[in-house]
């Protein structure tokens, strides 16, 4: 019987486990391979040892992509957690309106990047965008967010919070699940709303917060399409560009433009080590700041 219904478990997972070895586990395994190869896609791969990764400490434009890259991260990720928060908070309180906002909140998500990236030079333009005319409005002479290379970054980061939505969801659904309980017991001991938010609510939802915050920084680690559409495609050549130049439009570019794929395959390689120490550095950090329920912590 055991071993019937071992067969059929593994016949229903079959075909995720074909999908996982085919489109995922053979191009992992295969592109360490090409790490190690000088490969341009049309010639046989050549075998050059670890000249690609040696090539990586060399090259001016990893150290400014990767510096652009995780100037982008550290700065976008708070603020994005920030503001899904605050959201979250007033959703909580916004009753049968909730339903409504949720849907309204959640739409810009479904909102395909390259549009965004479009948007991106429409908004921020720095002679007629809505952006700096908001911002003129209150008597506040706004920057050139597409062409000026110091704030080409945080036009970016403010342009990314219009995909708040479904950590907003998340921090919802979360907000929701602390024990009313607790929060009667804390204005019984005379706490005030900050001493309910940062004792009561923070801690309750500290596991969703740390999703939230692992999930966000690999994205982070990751951006490409909106900084690409914005200022690299369609022949794009202002001289934002470096500005704007992240990690994987960097390796993009080795591998489908100038068709390095075995040095954009070693880039691949460094970024996936990036990714694994931030986040083994971020779980670790959390065994002190996020509480489990029926746990130690």
């Amino acid at each position: 019987m055991r071993a019937r219904e071992t067969r059929a478990a593994l016949l229903f997972l079959s075909p995720w486990i074909i999908g996982f070895a085919v489109f995922t586990a053979w191009p992992i395994l295969y592109s360490a391979y090409l790490s190690l190869t000088d490969y341009d896609v049309i010639n046989d791969p050549s075998f050059v040892g670890f000249d690609n990764y040696a090539e990586l400490f060399s090259d001016p434009k990893v150290s400014l992509a990767l510096g652009n890259t995780l100037y982008f991260t550290a700065v976008q990720v708070p603020a994005y957690v920030i503001v899904s928060l605050v959201l979250a908070v007033l959703l909580q309180r916004a009753g049968r309106a909730s339903g409504f906002f949720r849907t309204v909140f959640f739409l810009p998500k479904m909102t395909p990047p390259v549009a965004v990236g479009i948007l991106f030079l429409l908004l921020f333009n720095g002679q007629s965008g809505l952006f700096n005319s908001a911002l003129g409005a209150v008597g506040i002479d706004g920057p050139s967010w597409t062409t000026d290379g110091s704030w080409v970054k945080p036009g970016l980061v403010i342009m990314s919070l219009w995909t708040v939505g479904s950590s907003v969801l998340i921090l919802l659904a979360a907000l929701r699940g602390v024990p009313e309980e607790l929060y009667e017991s804390a204005r019984l001991d005379g706490a005030g709303a900050w001493r309910r938010l940062t004792s009561v609510t923070l801690p309750m939802i500290s596991p969703a917060l740390f999703f939230v915050v692992v999930v966000n920084t690999i994205a982070g680690l990751q951006t490409f399409d909106e900084a690409y559409t914005a200022f690299f495609g369609a022949g794009n050549t202002t001289y934002a560009n470096d500005a704007a130049l992240f990690y994987v439009i960097y390796l993009f570019q080795q591998a489908f433009e100038f068709l390095h794929m075995g040095y954009a395959s070693a880039l691949a390689w460094l970024l996936f080590l990036i990714v694994m120490v931030v986040t083994a550095v971020q779980v670790i950090v959390s065994r002190r700041l996020v509480y489990y329920e029926g746990g130690a912590r």
